[in-house]
């Protein structure tokens, strides 16, 4: 198809209070690439993937996420500085507004659907004010054929629109950009960003809500692939601990890299259709499947690029969290469709920066819950304004920001599954080995795959295994293709005492983050946590 030619179907959107008739429905990636172009909202890549710029916004904004408060979600949602409440009127009067200022525009719109597992899935009609952002959605969202889209009925509805920006006095946000989810009229209203994980989160933020509550299904935050011989293996961590990159293993098909459902058949879905994943300091030999994504339908956000369409990895002058969304089928060895049974290890993965963690542990099933609450990983110099030194950071079940019930709730669920399914499971540290950040040395990722093959296979079974002395934490003695010395933390540190002295303030970190799940927590959890005094 000549892409300078667009198709010309398009869909009414007046039933949303949306009046114009430019609307450009369902058009394919290639066309919104050409549109993005055409309209000088991004550039194309030498590989011919689409850059673009998000904007002021290039990464989520926690404090303008709201959820608003109603008869649905007032008693189920844990409110605080997480899920922050909106009042329902104020919403209605934001929507129309933004209703409005997209009806003077020329807007793209797509539908698509969440969750890989036919019996969880939820349709979802976007409506974005660019392209760029509906070519996002098509990456990110599942792509429904050409027969299903007859007489499609949405789920939810997603409304985007970056340029508009609200007047914080009048429509009740904080300021002029915002993310409200509205659980009674099954709407994501996003306004005054342009960061596209917005969109997807808004959907996963969702599904959190729903699948517990109506469906008695476990949502996480986390990737999962599955081996030759069937066995899923599941994948929680934060931004930057290596979720994405230790989950495309050229010896097991990638289910899915961020958002995925454990129902209570024992099965693992992917709730989306592509991959969001970092590319800072990107290289070919270190994360091949995801260097090789970037092609015609992937798109950069937020990199700087040569007079020649080259892409530097290495720059950060816009910001740290540069990114590449593409459909999952732009990863060779993948999971047709995106689901897997008979899970058999979880890895919680962790960045550490002060070099306390071991790089490979396996927890009982109080610690597994513990680590699961706290969720830890670190921020380093750089990530975010102000920060100059390495400071801990704890999202309860490793995605606090999309998870709108109590923590608890996902960790009783999460046990109950673990003990049913007979999973092992391991604390990885992705972070820093011989010291901390600014003395040591980020963990070879040869080293952390080594391990997690070893633990996939068997290998950790029978192996010899030694007990942290603050956090109680087992730790193999051997791991094949690992030198001995780098499996136990302390060992690699020149001086003995400062580790000492660093394990204790990250064990005092943990237990003040905490105390807010004491009361929430049974005996077998806390036992879970740190040992020493």
């Amino acid at each position: 198809m000549d892409v300078h030619t667009q198709t010309t179907k398009t869909i009414s959107l007046e039933k949303y209070g949306i009046k114009t008739t430019r609307v450009h429905y369902q058009l394919s990636s290639e066309e919104l690439h050409y549109d993005t172009i055409e309209h000088g909202l991004g550039e194309e890549t030498n590989s011919g993937a689409l850059a673009i710029n998000t904007g002021v916004f290039t990464g989520r904004s926690p404090k303008d996420r709201f959820i608003v408060k109603d008869e649905v979600t007032r008693d189920d949602v844990w409110w605080g500085d997480i899920n922050i409440p909106f009042d329902a009127d104020k919403f209605d009067k934001l929507y129309t507004k933004v209703a409005t200022y997209l009806s003077d525009k020329e807007i793209y719109a797509r539908d698509a659907y969440a969750c890989a597992q036919d019996e969880y899935r939820l349709n979802i009609r976007v409506v974005n004010e660019y392209p760029w952002s509906n070519m996002f959605s098509y990456n990110m969202f599942l792509r429904p054929e050409e027969d299903e889209l007859n007489g499609f009925k949405e789920d939810w509805l997603i409304l985007n629109a970056p340029g508009f920006k609200a007047n914080p006095e009048v429509d009740g946000t904080r300021q002029e950009n915002f993310a409200i989810l509205n659980f009674s009229k099954k709407i994501a209203l996003i306004g005054g960003t342009g960061y596209t994980g917005e969109i997807k989160k808004g959907i996963f933020s969702a599904l959190n809500f729903i699948l517990p509550v109506d469906r008695d299904t476990l949502p996480m935050h986390c990737s999962a692939n599955v081996g030759e011989d069937g066995d899923t293996a599941i994948f929680f961590g934060l931004s930057g601990t290596g979720k994405t990159t230790l989950s495309a293993d050229p010896n097991r098909r990638l289910i899915g890299d961020d958002e995925h459902g454990w129902t209570k058949e024992n099965k693992i879905f992917n709730f989306e259709g592509g991959c969001y994943a970092k590319v800072i300091n990107l290289t070919e030999e270190n994360e091949p499947d995801i260097y090789r994504a970037i092609k015609p339908g992937a798109i950069l956000e937020n990199v700087i690029l040569d007079d020649e369409g080259n892409v530097d990895f290495t720059d950060t002058s816009i910001t740290q969290n540069t990114r590449v969304s593409y459909p999952i089928n732009h990863i060779d060895n993948i999971q047709v469709p995106s689901v897997g049974e008979n899970p058999k290890n979880i890895f919680f993965l962790t960045a550490d920066a002060f070099g306390v963690l071991p790089p490979i542990s396996k927890l009982t099933p109080g610690q597994a819950a513990y680590h699961f609450i706290s969720g830890y990983t670190a921020k380093v110099a750089g990530t975010e304004a102000g920060i100059e030194e390495p400071l801990p950071s704890f999202s309860a079940c490793f995605g606090a920001p999309f998870m709108p019930l109590h923590p608890t709730r996902y960790a009783e669920m999460l046990s109950a599954k673990m003990k049913e399914a007979g999973v092992n499971v391991w604390l990885i540290n992705t972070g820093w080995t011989g010291g901390a950040y600014g003395t040591g040395k980020r963990m070879k990722l040869k080293y952390t795959r080594a391990m997690i093959s070893a633990a996939l296979n068997g290998e950790l079974k029978d192996v010899e295994l030694t007990t942290h002395e603050v956090f109680g934490l087992q730790m193999p003695v051997n791991c094949p293709n690992v030198p001995a010395e780098v499996l136990n933390p302390k060992k690699t540190w020149e001086d003995k005492a400062a580790y000492d002295k660093k394990a204790e303030e990250l064990s005092n970190s943990f237990k003040r983050n905490f105390k807010k799940f004491e009361e929430y927590a049974n005996d077998e959890i806390m036992a879970g946590g740190p040992t020493s005094s």
